[in-house]
């Protein structure tokens, strides 16, 4: 799992391979580590994600819980296609902010969050 941050106020995290029941303890970890950090974006980037089962989805909640109680957003991108189809089936996909790149992800992001 990597988390690079960018030039401006975005952290990225990219999980890879199996989000489930070990996979899913890390991404926690990395989302308690980022909790320090307030007033930031949080991004997934699932594109390297190639399997994810219900403690995925716990993690992700966690994340967003996380990032809600911190102050900052959580924000999915570059969904495989099995993922996307988790959270449309579990209605999450109306939960998450989902965006398709981090392009767009810039573009949907507050005033606040980028000039912090």
């Amino acid at each position: 799992m990597t988390i690079t941050n960018e030039n401006c106020p975005m952290l990225v995290l990219q999980p890879q391979g199996r989000l489930d029941c070990d996979g899913s303890k890390l991404l926690e970890a990395q989302f308690m580590r980022l909790m320090l950090q307030r007033g930031t974006l949080w991004v997934v980037d699932l594109a390297q994600v190639d399997f994810m089962d219900s403690s995925g989805l716990v993690a992700l909640i966690t994340g967003l819980k996380a990032a809600r109680g911190n102050n900052c957003r959580l924000v999915l991108c570059h969904l495989p296609e099995p993922i996307k189809l988790i959270l449309e089936l579990t209605q999450l996909d109306s939960v998450f902010e989902i965006c398709e790149s981090y392009d767009a992800v810039l573009t949907l992001t507050e005033p606040a969050i980028l000039a912090a």
